[in-house]
Formats: C-alpha cells, structure tokens, sequence
C-alpha cells in the first residue's frame, strides 16, 4: 500500500483561555492518499481551520503527529520545515491573500522564487500555469485590476505552481457567487486529474464537497465519516 501524502495521528490541539482549556482537536486519525480529495465540513468554530492549520505546520500541534510524505513534522526545524512545506503543499483560502504590489504572474511566480527557482524559468512556469486557469489575459494586471473569481483562481495557481503533493484549501469558493464557485471547484477538479495531487478542502458548500472522494464531519474535536443530515 502506499504510503499517504499527509497524515496525522492522535492530533490534539488545545489554547488556554484564563484558568481554562479548550479542547478543539481530540485525536484525530487522517490519512490522505496521493490524489485523493477530501472535504471536511462542520459547523462555525467546530475547529475546522484550525485542523488545516496544524496539518500544514502553520501552527503546532498539543499531541499526537503530522506527517509529510513519510516525515514527522516535529523532527524539523524551523528552515527545513519551511523549505519542505514550500515543497510539499499548496494553500487555497477564502480570500486570496495575493499581494496587492505585484502581478497575477510575479504573485504566481513567487513560491518558485522563495524556493530557489532562477527568476526567468519561474515566471515561465507560473505564466503556463495561468494559461490553464484561463489568465493569460492577465498576467500584468494587479490583484485590484481583475474580478473576485479571477483573483481566486490566480490564487488556486499559487498553490498548485510548485507541484505541492497536496493542497489544503479553506473555504475557497466561501466568497464567490455560485457560478464563479462552480468554475473554481471545477477548475480544481480538472487539475487534481491532470496533476494527480491530493485536495483536502475545508467548505461550507455541498456541492463542493459533493465533488470530493470523501466527506468527512468535524464535531466536538473528532473527524466523523459521514455528514449529518440536515
């Protein structure tokens, strides 16, 4: 069997609020295959971002492990876990965090460059990548020049520019229309196929994870495989 792109084991997280503890994740069991999709729903605050978060290695974990490609997360240090999450995930979120100063193509682009890519050849591959999500049109236009579905689909080729073996997205379609969503969930869909990397998307929209392998429910801390019924 192969091994899961990303993993994680007993994962706990807690904060400390005065004297008390709250409890958001208790031990939660994950594994993501290569090019698999997964959609985790849950109601607000159910600690759905915050479980994205610490898989990423965005935030650490209170217990149990993360693991990356094989790699426990928590044997490396601050730069070689910087260098192998550039390497290894993308991330999508419901606002696109592209950096107002720069273009569609130098925002694109610049995941490449941080990882050591020679300027010249990641403007290359980041001008090919926005030809896929139809902005070639668009690639010296600011963030401020072009429309809400077009920003995020700049920011689903970020995430996608450096290969990552996996992809987390929190709420990506959360603040587009339902026909720009649609376009975006499908222009998701359309490059896991072409590029065989794995998706765990967090979202409150149902026809999005309706697109996904599998469906899983966040409540009171623990993952749960099927949805409630509304």
């Amino acid at each position: 069997m192969n091994e899961p792109v990303l993993a994680c084991y007993g994962l706990t997280k807690h904060f400390r609020e005065g004297p008390l503890q709250v409890d958001v994740l208790r031990g939660i069991d994950l594994e993501i295959a290569a090019g698999q999709r997964i959609a985790i729903m849950g109601a607000s605050g159910s600690g759905k971002s915050t479980l994205l978060h610490v898989l990423g290695g965005l935030d650490s974990a209170s217990g149990g492990k993360v693991i990356w490609n094989g790699v426990d997360i928590a044997s490396l240090n601050e730069r070689r876990l910087s260098r192998m999450r550039n390497r290894t995930l993308g991330f999508v979120y419901q606002f696109h965090h592209l950096l107002p100063e720069f273009t569609l193509l130098e925002n694109v682009a610049m995941p490449l460059i941080i990882g050591g890519y020679p300027v010249a050849k990641a403007r290359q591959t980041a001008s090919e990548l926005l030809a896929k999500v139809d902005l070639e049109e668009r690639l010296s236009h600011k963030p401020g020049e072009v429309s809400g579905g077009e920003r995020q689909r700049a920011a689903v080729a970020r995430a996608l520019v450096t290969q990552p073996t996996c992809v987390l997205a929190d709420e990506p379609t959360g603040n587009l229309d339902s026909k720009t969503a649609a376009r975006v969930y499908q222009l998701m869909l359309s490059l896991n196929q072409e590029y065989g990397i794995s998706f765990l998307v967090v979202t409150h929209d149902r026809k999005l994870a309706d697109k996904m392998d599998k469906v899983l429910y966040l409540e009171d801390g623990k993952l749960y495989p099927l949805v409630p019924d509304d």
